[in-house]
């Protein structure tokens, strides 16, 4: 379920700190309750799809993505980071830089640049955006723990700003919704 910006701009995670000229995007409250110490789960969730089947919906959009940004050449070796931008890891304190880095995605553009208890950030970028996945592990109404996503953005001049703008109605009425089922299906199946 979305929720409001500031659960995730009032509460002091260390991406704040690390990515300030970013644009905060989204913030999704996730479908994942747990414990305490469940973040591990969730990032392991996340970065290896948990074996659940992805919805037709949610496949079909990230082909289309992926060859349109094949043709037109958004996500070419050189637009990615390390390339068209440095990595956030460059920007880590010491004490986040010498601490896990967290487990790189499958199947998806991210690589992970920390892992805290209780937060982990992945990036990607291509010709229209650095983007961060930010995961948080927050406690929920019920006293337990759930996940926390949050996206955050910095467009690639004019044309990046139009790019995030005309996928926006794609973003929160397909590929959210199938993403939270994901989340949904996946955290079952680790609870069975």
């Amino acid at each position: 379920m979305k929720i409001p910006n500031t659960a995730h701009t009032e509460r002091p995670w260390r991406i704040h700190e690390i990515a300030p000229d970013f644009t905060l995007e989204d913030v999704w409250a996730l479908p994942t309750p747990g414990g305490p110490d469940d973040l591990p789960r969730l990032v392991r969730l996340i970065t290896t799809g948990g074996d659940t089947p992805q919805p037709l919906v949610f496949r079909v959009l990230f082909d289309i993505r992926w060859k349109l940004g094949a043709l037109l050449g958004w996500d070419d070796a050189d637009s990615t980071v390390g390339a068209r931008v440095a990595s956030l890891r460059e920007r880590l304190p010491d004490d986040l830089r010498d601490g896990p880095r967290g487990p790189d995605t499958e199947g998806f553009p991210f690589t992970s640049v920390y892992l805290t208890d209780d937060e982990w950030a992945a990036e990607m970028a291509n010709r229209t955006v650095h983007a961060v996945m930010h995961i948080g592990w927050v406690p929920n109404e019920s006293g337990g723990y759930r996940g926390q996503m949050a996206v955050l953005v910095k467009p690639n001049g004019l044309f990046g700003k139009l790019y995030m703008a005309a996928i926006a109605p794609f973003r929160y009425t397909l590929v959210y919704p199938a993403l939270m089922r994901i989340f949904v299906r996946g955290w079952q199946r680790q609870d069975a």
